[in-house]
């Protein structure tokens, strides 16, 4: 696994358009559904009218959410089961399939249209008259609590569907009363839409005599989708087959069972025949879950020697009109299991609320909750150094964990392993960071802003919703083996490292082995899909274990086959081996003659590590346009074992971008008055492109993680995690000279030069 690169298994397939997306599954007899959308925010339905559409040509029929009323649907259970502050339950709206009385934000759906053809469908729908009474409008998390403010359901009084509060307020309060200094920072995560190449689509049917619905669409892992089903038409998941291959792009966004996908099984059941539904890149602006979003208010408390004594927290999470399953949880819980971030901190406490406003619903997206801890942590961190006038980087040294303090008790949560210091050593020294001075010197004389901004940051990867995570091997007559996960693969290269991982324990070559993933026709598994870092630690050490299962069961086959005690075998480089004798026998060759008696299943209980990293972002600014190029980008990473250079240099490339765009440019507007979407397309909403990263230099420092067999940590959420807050850095060193102590997310050239505008002003 550690040998040269030779590309992925799945990369033929998918450069010569031979993939099968979720647009490409079609069945006999299928109509074309098409969404007629709420245009406003927040708005009572007066009438609809479906007489014209219901007449157009290749129409079959509209559904409203009249229609619906008796299917008596109910909504995804979201993944919250713990109580909130002072024993608060987190209080979950209805949301129906199409709108019956109310739309609360723009984009929701009000009706399906059916056609024979998919230009019928979107014809018919624009023919549908809707009558509105609007509402009043809100946008914004604080706004939504504050009194007064427009109530988007009339059950959850206040807007606030859960406050949940963690750590030691005594003992933070203690520590603040007797702190030599406190850095205090207020920031925005900002809004952001996840636009994965592959715009949402499905395919849906209902198998009358198995009564069982059938569900094609791009998603994270079945088990998702299938939780989600269940909880909507409150069956169990056994009644659902759940079906991808192929994903162009998760990002965290493509876990949930979209509404869309449960009206288009209901309009299959009822018109007896496949629906199919594809969405244009409008609608992905519109109606996919969304990411980020939280007001984040943090202050650190320091002694007079310049160590960290003390934390406080207070999150202010917009959930948009309804709840995605995902949403909840990701601003709460997890994030408490590092909200300490690298450092030693012995004393914290923290606070998150959540809010409902009339926007798309927000769900995780690439890191969830990491970035924001990342980001809220180093600034406070930078925001520390600033005041105290302790260099950065000696602070960080000062305070974050050190290797031999590993596992590490943190006030809520054990690290398992890691080397902070050994990550910020390496980060600076490649970075060359002692040498800055010249280089801002360098762009001084040409104008220009240079600025150099570092992130050192402790990352929870693994875990999930499941208890456990199961895989099954199963062999054919030809000796070659299919590998069977929940894993939903969407880039990641799953087809390459899984084969990889099982020939590596039984001896094979990995071109015998065929991974399937998320498969409905294979066994029924327990387990999690592709979210949260987690597919190595999880279904990689699953296999693990299924893979010695094989190897138990072999041992009696090739004890037989060579007619000895199975305490005489020894199992070396694929082969079973009498001891002292050159008697053999190859796990191929019982593959072959055995097949299915060595199939085998393998788990393991949901596991979770802790990886880290140290980046490094170089800027300079033009201070006459506002534009800022990112020079230079080095990240020292832990993530364990690493099993394959390029996949995971390529994970950590996506993250970085997708980091990097927050900081410099993407951001999901609304109008507050109107609750238009104002980005709703790629000329108004900024997307990294491939030349923003020009010199990325990566870079392993690992600890493998004790509680996995690999001894793996998670790599997928490390490049945002650590690209959100060293690029801010950056920006804000190099705005420093100017006194431009805090900008708000994202660093566009508007608002960059707008700053440095008034900071002149200021100065004359």
């Amino acid at each position: 696994m550690t040998s040269e690169f030779k590309g992925r298994r799945e990369d033929y397939r998918l450069v010569t358009g031979q993939g099968r997306y979720a647009s490409d599954w079609n069945l006999p007899g299928q109509v074309h559904g098409a969404f007629l959308r709420a245009d406003r925010a927040h708005a009572d339905i007066v009438s609809i009218d479906t007489a014209r559409a219901k007449k157009a040509p290749g129409v079959v029929a509209v559904l409203t959410g009249a229609d619906l009323a008796s299917e008596k649907l109910g909504v995804p259970p979201p993944h919250v089961k713990f109580p909130g502050r002072g024993g608060m339950a987190l209080k979950v709206p209805h949301r129906d399939l199409l709108a019956r009385d109310r739309v609360r934000f723009v984009g929701q759906e009000v009706a399906l249209v059916l056609a024979e053809a998919p230009a019928a469908a979107r014809d018919a729908a624009d023919l549908i008259d809707v009558a509105y009474r609007d509402l009043p409008v809100v946008t914004v998390g604080e706004a939504a609590l504050a009194a007064g403010a427009p109530q988007l359901h009339a059950e959850i009084p206040g807007n606030l569907c859960f406050d949940y509060q963690y750590g030691d307020e005594a003992r933070t309060a203690e520590a603040f009363a007797r702190a030599a200094h406190v850095a205090r920072v207020t920031l925005t995560a900002q809004r952001m839409v996840g636009n994965p190449m592959e715009p949402r689509a499905c395919l849906a049917a209902w198998d009358a005599a198995a009564e069982r619905y059938d569900l094609w669409s791009c998603s994270q892992g079945m088990s998702h989708i299938l939780s989600g089903l269940s909880g909507i038409f409150g069956l169990p998941e056994a009644r659902f087959r759940a079906h991808a291959r192929d994903v162009g792009g998760g990002f965290g966004i493509r876990t949930d069972a979209y509404v869309e996908y449960a009206a288009a099984l209901v309009a299959a059941r009822r018109l007896g025949r496949p629906v199919k539904w594809v969405s244009s890149r409008s609608e992905t602006f519109l109606s996919d879950y969304q990411g980020r979003d939280v007001l984040l208010e943090g202050a650190l408390a320091l002694d007079g020697a310049g160590r960290f004594i003390g934390l406080r927290v207070n999150w202010l999470c917009n959930m948009g009109a309804y709840l995605s399953q995902p949403g909840p949880i990701i601003n709460t819980l997890p994030a408490t299991t590092h909200m300490v971030n690298a450092y030693r901190i012995p004393v914290l406490h923290g606070r998150h609320r959540l809010a409902f406003t009339n926007t798309a619903p927000t769900t995780a997206y690439r890191g969830a909750f990491r970035p924001n801890v990342s980001y809220l942590l180093e600034s406070l961190a930078e925001q520390a150094a600033r005041e105290t006038g302790i260099d950065r980087v000696a602070l960080r040294r000062r305070n974050v964990i050190p290797r031999e303090a590993f596992p590490h008790q943190t006030p809520t949560v054990v690290y398992d392993s890691g080397d902070p210091p050994g990550l910020l050593d390496l980060a600076v020294e490649q970075s060359s960071w002692k040498t800055f001075d010249g280089r801002r010197d360098a762009s001084k004389r040409e104008g220009r802003l240079r600025g150099i901004g570092c992130a050192v940051f402790i990352e929870p990867s693994g875990g999930g919703t499941a208890p456990r995570e199961e895989v099954a091997i199963k062999f054919g007559d030809s000796g070659n083996a299919s590998i069977y996960t929940l894993a939903g693969p969407s880039g990641q290269g799953h087809e390459t490292v899984f084969p990889d991982i099982v020939a590596e324990v039984l001896g094979l070559s990995a071109e015998k082995l065929v991974l399937h993933a998320s498969d409905p026709a294979g066994p029924a598994l327990v387990g999690g899909g592709t979210i949260s870092s987690r597919s190595s630690i999880s279904h990689g050490s699953a296999m693990v274990f299924a893979a010695r299962e094989v190897i138990r069961k072999a041992l009696d086959l090739a004890a037989k086959d060579l007619e000895v005690a199975p305490a005489d075998l020894e199992f070396v480089a694929g082969e079973f081996r009498v001891k002292g004798t050159d008697l053999r026998v190859a796990m191929e060759t019982l593959a072959r003659r055995h097949a299915s008696a060595l199939d085998s299943m393998g788990e393991i209980p949901t596991p979770r590590s802790y990886a880290g990293g140290a980046h490094v972002a170089e800027v300079e600014i033009d201070p006459e346009t506002g534009a800022i190029e990112l020079l230079r980008y080095v990240a020292a990473d832990d993530c364990g074992r690493v099993l394959n250079h390029t996949l995971l240099d390529g994970q950590l490339h996506g993250g970085i971008v997708q980091g990097a765009g927050q900081a410099l440019g993407e951001h999901c507007r609304y109008d507050p008055a109107t609750g238009q979407l104002l980005t709703g397309s790629f000329m108004d909403y900024y997307m990294p492109r491939a030349g923003l990263l020009r010199d990325v230099r990566l870079f392993d420092h690992c600890v493998p993680a004790p509680g996995n067999p690999l001894g793996v940590k998670g790599a997928g959420e490390a490049g945002t995690t650590g690209a959100v807050p060293a690029i801010a850095n950056a920006v804000l060193d190099a705005l420093a000279p100017l006194k431009i102590r805090q900008l708000e997310f994202p660093y566009t050239p508007a608002r960059v030069w707008e700053a440095i505008r008034a900071a002149r002003r200021n100065q004359d």
